[in-house]
């Protein structure tokens, strides 16, 4: 009988390999062939600035220097706090040529996060975008680090930078938007790769491939923050692995769009990584924004765009908007890639009818560099599915309470990875590294799914399961249900404490779409034409929003959080009015 994993190799395409070449590079070693291969490709476009293979590269050994400078060597660690911009690019890769190692945060984090985070990674050196600056930096206190701030403007086009200079309020608004207020004592990033000498990249010696190179922040398989240590061989292994998924790209001439963060490991793998291998034209917007990225698709058309399906619905009902004569052409989009929450397969279905090409779903995590599972980009995907194991992937699922025991077609269970992607361990936490990281080299992930001829099926994650009357409740199944009702725009489910009870009530949080009204028994009378009873909500709550992560992922423990200073009414969760009086008094003393 065949295994799990030989159903899903049987599912592979032809002429994709099940096994990838064991990777004995270092990170820089990609841009290094890209600039000698390709110098006078556009790089980077940068809100229409162009940046060359060559002259991005030039830059890269500018930002050595500098870092060198700064006293940054081999094994140091250097924080880099910065939206996507060329200078974020740059000085990833000049930390790369050092061996040093890059530590990856949020720009738009709050303070109180941003100086945990830096004092758990052991950062002198700070790269960061002046606005995060001003809010570190409070009163003008340094704190011992060596700060090095970066002007947005700066890789602006030179006929933007002008228009932002003129004393008008709308050139002022904007400024405001990209700049900060930086204390004496910091210098300039922009300055100093700009009138710095250029290191020779390619007479430095060469990092250890199995040294740990970023710290990726994640609340990782268990929800608690910490650092995600990779190394250039986990990262580089993945980057191949998913340059072998595809079927059909030419090296040197597909333009991605990079709208994910870069601090985020999809980001950072798909634009870092993958784009640089395979020679690409990275679309850079700082921030997602609709506008911009049509903007930047009509100078370069692009061919392979990676992102959350809350972009993908994004950009499909702004184009709806528009009239026919400014509609995009996206016959240029070949593939595109969903990743970080489930994908509905009616979104799916309406992307590839815009475009033409195909828009398959992926499955990982930061301790995986991050990427597992993806679908065949091939008519043969299934929407809806986490899909295959990619090459050099192990895949098993688990009894979630007897690791020994490995489940078989159709049984729900903890999903267990072994592969050259996962990571070294998290940053000085030996005790959750032993907890996930198993003696025989798979990773526990924490997730839930099941096998369905060879292709993974999520069931949910491991810690929102909902357990109610000694049933399993799958938040993403009830989700599924209820997201297609009329009038529904979103849903988010999560298990809340049952008074009596020796489990959670299910309770589905939703947000409406103008005009329209649901309560507990029309949405109950939906689901349950696709769920069972035990499944059913047994309240709801009406929000303007959901709570979303960086990348725009649904945080049900946000909502979970929100839920807990509400209260409970006739079967819908209410704000507490004592709450709604105070958010209403706070209103009227700042209009008068």
């Amino acid at each position: 009988m065949a295994t799990m994993m030989e159903k899903a190799h049987a599912h592979y395409p032809e002429g994709i390999s099940t096994q990838i070449d064991p990777v004995h590079e270092t990170m820089i070693d990609g841009l290094i062939r890209a600039a000698r291969d390709f110098p006078d490709r556009v790089a980077i476009d940068f809100l229409g600035r162009e940046f060359t293979y060559s002259e991005i590269y030039q830059q890269v050994q500018r930002a050595i220097t500098v870092l060198a400078m700064c006293g940054v060597r081999k094994g140091d660690v250097v924080s880099i706090i910065l939206p996507n911009c060329p200078q974020h690019y740059a000085c990833f890769y000049a930390v790369q040529a050092l061996g040093a190692i890059a530590s990856e945060h949020n720009p738009l984090a709050p303070r109180e996060e941003l100086m945990n985070q830096l004092e758990a990674v052991g950062a002198r050196v700070v790269v960061a975008w002046e606005k995060t600056i001003e809010t570190l930096a409070k009163d003008g206190a340094l704190m011992g680090y060596t700060f090095l701030a970066v002007n947005l403007t700066k890789a602006l086009p030179k006929r933007s930078q002008m228009l932002l200079k003129l004393p008008l309020k709308p050139a002022q608004a904007q400024r405001d938007q990209l700049r900060g207020n930086v204390p004496a004592g910091v210098h300039s990033w922009d300055n100093q790769v700009a009138h710095n000498m250029p290191m020779n990249i390619e007479s430095m010696p060469q990092p250890d491939p199995d040294a740990v190179c970023v710290y990726i922040q994640t609340g990782g398989t268990t929800g608690t923050p910490k650092a995600v240590e990779n190394t250039h061989t986990s990262i580089l292994s993945n980057t191949a692995q998913v340059i072998g998924w595809l079927p059909d790209y030419t090296r040197g001439g597909e333009t991605v769009a990079a709208v994910l963060p870069f601090f985020h490991s999809f980001g950072l793998q798909l634009s870092l990584c993958i784009c640089v291998h395979i020679a690409a034209t990275q679309v850079m917007l700082p921030t997602f924004d609709v506008d911009m990225l049509l903007a930047a698709h009509k100078r370069h058309p692009i061919t392979y765009f990676g992102g959350v399906p809350p972009m993908f619905q994004r950009i499909l009902d702004r184009v709806d908007e528009l009239p026919d004569r400014k509609k995009p052409d996206f016959s240029s989009v070949h593939y595109g890639i969903s990743g970080a929450m489930a994908l509905d397969p009616a979104l799916a279905h309406r992307w590839e009818e815009a475009t033409g090409g195909y828009l398959i779903e992926g499955y990982g995590l930061t301790e995986a560099s991050p990427v597992i599972a993806g679908s065949p980009v091939t008519s043969a995907r299934r929407p809806s599915t986490l899909g295959l194991p990619l090459p050099s992937t192990e895949v098993k699922i688990v009894d979630p309470n007897d690791l020994n025991h490995e489940l078989g077609e159709g049984e729900v269970g903890e999903i267990l990875v072994r592969g050259p992607q996962v990571f070294h361990g998290y940053l000085n936490n030996p005790e959750e590294t032993d907890a996930v990281k198993l003696p025989d080299g798979f990773l526990r992930t924490g997730d839930l799914a099941r096998w369905d001829d060879g292709f993974l099926v999520m069931a949910d994650r491991r810690k929102e399961l909902i357990i109610n009357g000694g049933f399993n409740i799958y938040p993403s199944e009830v989700e599924a249900a209820l997201r297609d009702m009329p009038g529904v725009r979103d849903v988010a489910v999560v298990g809340m404490p049952a008074p009596g009870s020796r489990g959670e009530a299910v309770v589905a949080a939703l947000v409406l779409e103008p005009g329209a009204h649901v309560d507990l028994a029309s949405a109950r009378e939906w689901a349950a034409k696709k769920i069972s009873r035990y499944a059913l909500p047994k309240s709801i709550a009406i929000f303007e929003d959901l709570p979303r992560s960086q990348i725009g992922k649904t945080l049900r423990r946000g909502v979970r959080e929100r839920l807990s200073t509400w209260e409970l009414r006739s079967g819908e969760w209410k704000e507490k009015i004592s709450v709604v009086t105070a958010v209403a008094a706070e209103r009227a003393t700042a209009i008068n």
